[in-house]
């Protein structure tokens, strides 16, 4: 979110200028074409609907909440669809007199003024998605009572432009409620189960009319209990690569002030076999539309079949529905490191063309598992593709996450014109059964066969290649051979340095491997998202910086090659790494 730019001597001057060649623009073209009617932009304003304040103490300051109001403007156009102008925002605080004391939070909204009951904040340029308009602190008024509430209204005017009102609430008093820290076992084992039995206490001055309960776990992780009063869903559409699978669990009840609530029957956490470093959210929100629509964050979910999810005690009777004084301490999070491996496999190509021509190949590496692999606190790339171009040849066009380096993976600033190697890194995630595909074009620039150039797939750290968690390094590093002879089946062996250190010959795939076969039993042809910055930098160590080479010594065979007569069958190409 971005916020309103402040106003300043050169916004004003832009917007002079803008306006002064868009009135010599219309001036020329006015004889020549007829006034078009421009469409009026209306603007519309975000924020909470209901914010909490805590009751005004008998000693002491009072505790403060804060308020934020949002501009947005739904044009998509992020180049032409600014609003190039002044604009003055309103706040309405008479509604809240003698239930809340309003401050502007001046550093936040340097251009917000209160005066009596009203707050004014001018400023210039509306840009196009949404942006800050105001903040303001919060606190309950002396001598006002728990559950006095009162509204803000929000208006806005520009020439121009039409902006949408907009009321958030005030309320004195309401629910608290804090989700307890539950004390897991965290080195676990595959299949290993323990119980939840989540806790909550209403802390606050209200009762709370229901409760929402959140669980959210990633992908190594699952509660097999599936309840009815309980909507399942897989993928944060924001975090697709996580494999999160999220519970909102509705639980009726009047919850009162001051007292703890468990399950009426605990939650079974258990290890899947994919399990390595996961993740468990657990929360606990009051029940309205508006904060399971909040949680839902737009993914698809389904209700499920078992039984119905009870806190106890619950009593009977209704209570009034308000907002959490402390949002804060509804949400507790649990890590877990699970002892397993993951097997990558790195797999290369063969491909063959006559001197001057361009092929394309296609190298990367899959994860058989039966571990995913997900950094997801520190946000780390979980591994990197070691390319080295075969003699020969030069890259022409490579996946937009692979960077260029010197032969001996030095930096290197030059990044469009052909290097002798590439780091291609992952996210921070790789699933079972996925991985990451890498296709790259290559120019043919010298007949030779059987050049050879390594792909290997390693840590991010040139002096650390190693990845801890596959057990089988053989298979790390594979070969892009560039008119070989034969099938390449016989291409096998790492070049020096190559074994991940097991001093063991290696037989790679010089295709991607068949999802079919693969022991996950999954497919995959995507790492784990968007590409990421390039961490594997420095120097030292690695592979050797090319492959085996064997120049072509028969003027026939160099003939033949040129007119394009000696052709090589490549190796199978699986669907998956182009989709």
């Amino acid at each position: 979110m971005t916020r309103c730019s402040p106003r300043t001597v050169l916004h004003r001057a832009a917007g002079s200028l803008a306006a002064a060649g868009l009135l010599a623009a219309a001036s020329l073209a006015g004889a020549a074409a007829p006034a078009q009617a421009v469409d009026t932009p209306v603007f519309t304003f975000g924020g909470p609907a209901e914010t909490a304040l805590h009751p005004y103490p008998e000693s002491g300051k009072p505790k403060s909440s804060r308020v934020g109001i949002t501009l947005d403007n739904p044009s998509e156009d992020e180049e032409n669809g600014g609003f190039d102008g002044d604009f003055t925002l309103t706040f309405d605080l008479s509604g809240v007199a003698g239930v809340a004391d309003v401050k502007i939070d001046g550093e936040a909204s340097p251009d917000c003024e209160i005066t009596g009951t009203k707050a004014v904040c001018e400023d210039w340029g509306i840009r196009p998605g949404s942006q800050s308009a105001a903040d303001f602190v919060v606190t309950a008024a002396d001598g006002s009572e728990n559950g006095d509430t009162g509204t803000i209204t929000v208006t806005g005017r520009a020439d121009g432009a039409t902006f949408t009102p907009f009321t958030t609430r005030l309320t004195v008093g309401g629910p608290d409620l804090v989700m307890e820290r539950l004390p897991f076992r965290t080195e676990l084992t595959p299949g290993e189960k323990q119980q939840a039995p989540i806790t909550f206490a209403n802390r606050g001055t209200r009762d709370a009319d229901g409760v929402l309960l959140t669980l959210r776990y990633s992908r190594g992780l699952d509660i097999p209990q599936r309840y009815s009063n309980c909507e399942y869903s897989v993928d944060d559409p924001d975090l697709p690569d996580f494999g999160w699978t999220t519970a909102l669990c509705s639980v009726e009840g009047a919850f009162e002030a001051g007292a703890t609530y468990t399950l009426a029957t605990p939650l079974t956490l258990e290890a899947t076999e994919r399990a390595y470093y996961d993740t468990f959210l657990y929360g606990i929100h009051e029940n309205s539309a508006a904060q399971r629509t909040a949680l839902r964050a737009g993914a698809p979910s389904e209700r499920g079949s078992g039984g119905v999810l009870k806190a106890v005690p619950a009593k009977k009777g209704a209570a009034a529905r308000s907002t959490d004084l402390t949002p804060g301490d509804n949400q507790q999070e649990a890590d877990f490191r699970t002892e397993n491996t993951a097997d990558f496999v790195a797999y290369g190509d063969d491909v063959a063309g006559p001197e001057g021509s361009t092929v394309k190949a296609d190298i990367g590496f899959r994860n058989e598992g039966p571990a995913w692999i997900g950094h997801i606190r520190s946000g780390e790339d979980v591994a990197t593709v070691d390319f080295t171009v075969p003699q020969g040849a030069s890259v022409t066009s490579k996946p937009e996450r692979c960077r260029a380096v010197t032969a001996d993976g030095k930096y290197r600033e030059d990044q469009k014109s052909p290097a002798p190697r590439y780091f291609c890194n992952t996210s921070m995630t790789v699933r079972d059964g996925a991985g990451l595909d890498l296709p790259f074009e290559l120019r043919v620039d010298k007949a030779m066969v059987g050049a050879s150039g390594a792909v290997t797939v390693r840590g991010t750290f040139l002096k650390n290649p190693k990845l801890p968690f596959d057990p089988e390094p053989a298979n790390n590093t594979a070969y892009l051979i560039l008119n070989g002879e034969g099938d390449g089946s016989d291409s096998g062996g790492a070049t020096e340095g190559g074994d991940g250190g097991s001093g063991e010959p290696s037989t790679p795939p010089t295709s991607a491997p068949d999802p079919e076969e693969s022991p996950s039993g999954t497919s995959g042809s995507s790492s784990s998202g968007g590409s990421s910055a390039g961490t594997a930098g420095g120097s030292g160590g690695g592979l050797a910086s090319t492959g085996s080479v064997a120049l072509i010594a028969s003027g026939t065979a160099a003939a033949a090659l040129a007119a394009g007569l000696v052709l090589f069958t490549a190796a199978r190409r699986r669907a998956a790494r182009h989709s």
